[in-house]
């Protein structure tokens, strides 16, 4: 049997007296301080084979003192939890064998207090979701709101490992489209606004509402009582959200496995007395949760959310055709629409290539092909074209045709960059990349913006995977005063929140090249002599 290992030790001790011009107060009865406060640690799994405890980041923490009441465990994360029991279970969920200090408040009668602190020494938590805190913040800020127009919405089911087959949905009872807003006691479920928001390695999250949609089982809290109903509450204030496994009853093929528990009492609109969520489904514009009841383990709740703002302005339909090159011609490509760009260096990124004026980029059978290409003295020639002073816009959509080369180190890019870019030095002019690939990541597709503290590796950045690169695939970008939304073949994978203070409400225009190697493309292939990108069109609607 694995041997646990306990650490238990007395710590500084902090002594707060709370002072009085009597000896006794009336009202608590004798104040008597907590004393002889010890604190201590049980790393879950830790043993001679595993010093570093079984990976899922768990500890036991444990306080007593003589006299004390209640105790208050508050960590590095600035969240905190509160018991009288003294013994709580606490998950560290940052990847990677950490240390932590963790400082405890034993409170006494009258709110005397002794503190003090302890640490849980390198403790390994194998659990790591970057892709769930990518698509929650956007890695920045992302605004979530209830998705009123979608059924069910707002749902509620059992909570039963025993009741696999409508254990994992809203079985008992669903909204209907906007049915909260018929009833003026229920419609303050459709006025939250839930920020998820990235800051450094924590997620913070505010809520914003007109008045807190309560179950029934919690009016109380609020002075009131009778069926579900809205009601004044306080949800101001900064909340942590961790994320960790999932622990549910739900089959692992009908949720994404990872769990989000709010600091501080946070919750997500609906108050039904818990602070954790399960994700069941998260795209970059929609999320499906599930949370039990605090005080009915036996009640699961489903919400849904979108962060398009069901208030706010309707995304515009961009179909008159503006601008275009359809290919349907041959030789160079046509210089009354594009600019043919010249030079190597790196290009910021240390890439290999150098771009030619003429030869990689040739319009034949009504398609343009780029083509990076091995010369025989070793070098790589391609071709890099904007349209610079002939094509340059401010706001709609554009769509690319394209196949993509799949060689190991190339780098295809169609992208825009802001027009002002010669008097706002990138990244102040901004840049929004519409596709890359890289053949070393086949078949994963990247929309990126670049802009002040979001550029080179740090760009705003969402992923998305189609089944072969090498075949046709639609790219797009719509682009508005309120958001720029990423789409390959129609679907949406990534939207990001527009607005006066990042550059991207200006004149732009439009690149494609095929760049090879650098900080992005990687390692290029042994055996590479040339990679094409094939393009079918390229249109602007507004």
């Amino acid at each position: 049997m694995k041997e646990i290992l306990k650490h238990v030790g007395k710590l500084l001790v902090l002594l707060i007296l709370v002072s009085s011009c009597q000896d006794d107060d009336n009202t608590f009865g004798k104040i008597i301080a907590p004393t002889n406060l010890e604190l201590g640690y049980e790393i879950i799994g830790q043993s001679a084979d595993n010093p570093n405890g079984d990976g899922s980041g768990n500890a036991i923490l444990t306080a007593h003192a003589d006299n004390a009441i209640t105790y208050k465990f508050i960590f590095e994360d600035e969240t905190s939890v509160s018991d009288a029991s003294g013994k709580i279970t606490k998950r560290f969920t940052t990847p990677g064998i950490h240390t932590y200090t963790i400082t405890v408040v034993a409170y006494g009668k009258g709110g005397v207090s002794t503190s003090g602190t302890i640490v849980v020494e390198d403790i390994l938590s194998t659990f790591n979701d970057p892709a769930t805190t990518e698509l929650l913040t956007g890695n920045s800020s992302k605004v979530w709101y209830v998705a009123r127009d979608e059924t069910a919405h707002l749902g509620v089911g059992p909570n039963d490992p025993n009741l696999p087959d409508t254990n994992y949905w809203w079985s008992w009872w669903f909204a209907q489209p906007n049915e909260k807003g018929d009833s003026e006691t229920e419609n303050c479920i459709y006025t939250n606004k839930l920020t998820f928001t990235k800051q450094g390695n924590l997620i913070k999250y505010t809520l914003e509402n007109d008045a807190t949609f309560f179950n029934k089982a919690y009016l109380s809290l609020v002075g009131e009582s009778g069926p579900d109903a809205c009601a004044p509450f306080d949800v101001s204030g900064v909340k942590n959200v961790t994320l960790e496994p999932a622990e549910s009853v739900v089959a692992e093929e009908f949720t994404t496995g990872t769990q989000m528990k709010f600091s501080d009492g946070g919750f997500m609109g609906y108050y039904i007395g818990t602070s954790v969520y399960e994700i069941l489904e998260l795209t970059e514009n929609r999320m499906v949760v599930r949370a039990v009841q605090g005080n009915d383990p036996a009640t699961a709740w489903y919400q849904i959310f979108t962060t398009q703002d069901p208030d706010g302005p309707v995304d515009p339909v961009f179909t008159t055709l503006a601008w275009s090159d359809e290919f349907d011609y041959t030789g160079a490509p046509d210089t009354a629409k594009w600019n043919m760009e010249t030079g190597g260096g790196g290009w910021g990124n240390n890439e290999v290539q150098n771009y030619q004026a003429t030869g990689n980029a040739v319009v034949s059978n009504n398609t343009l092909k780029i083509t990076a290409r091995k010369e025989s003295d070793g070098t790589i020639t391609s071709a890099r074209m904007t349209t610079h002073n002939h094509w340059d816009f401010t706001y709609g959509k554009v769509e690319f045709r394209a196949k993509l080369p799949t060689v190991g180190g190339s780098w295809p890019a169609l992208w825009m960059l802001g027009s002002n870019y010669l008097t706002n030095t990138w990244p102040g002019c901004g840049e929004v990349d519409v596709m890359e690939h890289v053949g070393n990541d086949l078949n994963t597709i990247h929309g990126t913006l670049h802009y002040p503290e979001n550029s080179g590796g740090n760009g705003n950045t969402g992923t998305t995977t189609v089944d072969d690169v090498a075949q046709w695939h639609t790219y797009s970008a719509v682009w508005t005063a309120d958001f720029i939304k990423f789409y390959v073949d129609d679907t949406l994978y990534k939207t990001f929140n527009n607005s006066p203070n990042v550059p991207f409400n200006h004149d732009f225009f439009i690149i494609m090249n095929v760049a090879m190697g650098g900080t992005f493309g990687g390692n290029i292939d042994a055996g590479f002599t040339e990679a094409t990108m094939e393009i079918d069109y390229v249109r602007v609607y507004q």
